[in-house]
């Protein structure tokens, strides 16, 4: 394989280190690890028999987690707390870009031409109201 066969933007996400090298980048012992693991502070991938794998930005939450407990003095629950609002940020950011996106759509269209609706959930749909599968029909026999 050569360097041009290689991805352009490698995935952070990607599930590749063994805990033994996580913790390692971490700069924790991978007892550590296990324990946020299994308090739910950082939820790595598993193999088939079970095995942890972690991924860049499951490493940079570890260094997160130690600069916030050992640097600023928070206790793990309030790093959870921590932990937990930014996940909710970072989804309440995607939808005012996705409504951003339907606000500039709707501006761009001609006036008086329905571009976007929503349905009783609150779900915001371009072009009118989402199509409803029909209702099964019955079989009956002759």
């Amino acid at each position: 394989m050569s360097t041009s066969e290689l991805p352009q933007r490698i995935d952070s996400d990607a599930p590749v280190f063994v805990i033994s090298v996580a913790a390692q980048l971490a700069g924790m012992h991978p007892q550590t690890l296990r324990t946020y693991d299994r308090m739910g502070l950082v939820s790595p991938r598993r193999t088939s028999g079970r095995g942890r794998r972690y991924s860049a930005r499951n490493i940079a939450q570890l260094r997160l987690i130690q600069r916030l407990s050992q640097d600023e003095g928070i206790n793990l629950e309030g790093i959870r707390r921590i932990l937990a609002m930014q996940d909710e940020i970072e989804d309440l950011r995607a939808r005012v870009n996705d409504l951003s996106e339907l606000l500039a759509f709707a501006r761009a269209a001609p006036p008086g031409v329905r571009v976007f609706t929503a349905d009783p959930r609150g779900d915001v749909h371009l072009g009118g109201m989402p199509r409803r599968r029909p209702a099964p029909r019955a079989i009956t026999s002759r």
